[in-house]
């Protein structure tokens, strides 16, 4: 049983440190979770190429940050860590008050059309003064924007905002194509403004094609529709192969987000989505291959489609 993610090694490091050309030196990579499906160490290591910054996503993701990076904790922290190294993120005055007797730096939130925590400006004074009163540093600002939209919305999002904060301070944004990064600094080169990236770095957007998640067939036999099988004693939709594949909710694997059930497989062989018989358990999965098409067989791999965020891979491979 085994989930791996394959990597061609040349290609991925070429993505990498080429996105990271193209936002330039004020770009910050995000290690956060289960590192992108890589596992954080070896993100980490990359980071430290590229930048003297990291973001992560908690205080329990600071144990194995390398002591040349920085850390910036995204999400706040309702109880303080044992030392002052990371910058830790506050968005509401409960958050500040959260930290009592801490004495390090904090990076303040903004409100954003997210509608996550942050401030929103009529917020913004006396959260800083909050701040200031309990012997915090203020480093900056972030204001982390959403996926939907464009990058003009979350432009106007970002430059909306600049009437409400001294030009000095370093204002954190994200989500945003190196074009539009660029654009925003050339308008505004009195502006300290930095750029957290995540899935785009590690990733691509879209995923690139370096990157491949399969899994292994541990058994393969005949079932006919309406036969039931799986832990549910589900009937099967339509006859052929029912396949056991080694992947399963041990390694975050689920049926995908579609309004059209016999979308939602996550498997896939020789380029056809295999039928998903009943949603996956710890460590397998059961799915038929339709009796007209390919069947895979005992110790081959299926193509899994499946968000690497949000899956715990056995083995990463190098090629």
């Amino acid at each position: 049983m085994t989930v791996r993610l394959t990597v061609r090694r040349a290609d991925w490091l070429q993505h990498v440190y080429g996105t990271a050309g193209a936002y330039g030196s004020t770009m910050v990579p995000v290690v956060k979770g289960n590192g992108y499906g890589f596992g954080r160490p070896i993100l980490h290591d990359l980071a430290r190429d590229v930048s003297g910054d990291v973001c992560v996503g908690s205080i329990h993701e600071l144990i194995d940050v390398p002591a040349a990076l920085s850390p910036v904790v995204l999400t706040p922290a309702l109880r303080p860590p044992s030392d002052t190294w990371p910058v830790l993120t506050v968005g509401h005055v409960d958050h500040v008050r959260a930290l009592a007797g801490w004495n390090g730096r904090v990076m303040v939130k903004l409100a954003s059309s997210m509608r996550r925590y942050g401030v929103g400006p009529d917020e913004l004074r006396p959260l800083l003064d909050t701040v200031a009163a309990a012997g915090l540093t203020c480093s900056g600002f972030a204001l982390h924007l959403p996926l939907a939209g464009d990058d003009d919305a979350r432009l106007a999002e970002i430059e909306a905002w600049f009437p409400h904060l001294p030009n000095e301070s370093a204002l954190w944004v994200s989500h945003l194509a190196p074009a539009a990064y660029t654009s925003l600094r050339e308008r505004h080169p009195d502006r300290d403004l930095r750029i957290r990236i995540g899935t785009a770095l590690w990733h691509g957007r879209p995923r690139g094609t370096f990157l491949h998640l399969s899994a292994e067939v541990l058994d393969v036999r005949t079932i006919r529709a309406g036969e039931r099988a799986g832990y549910r004693l589900t009937p099967a939709p339509h006859g052929g192969a029912l396949v056991v594949i080694g992947a399963g909710s041990t390694h975050g694997i689920a049926p995908l987000e579609h309004d059209d059930p016999t979308q939602r497989s996550p498997f896939h062989f020789a380029h056809r989505r295999l039928t998903l018989l009943e949603p996956p358990h710890m460590h397998s999965s059961l799915a038929i291959a339709d009796a007209s098409a390919a069947v895979p067989a005992v110790g081959s791999r299926v193509d899994v489609q499946h968000p690497l965020v949000h899956t715990h891979v056995d083995e990463v491979e190098w090629v």
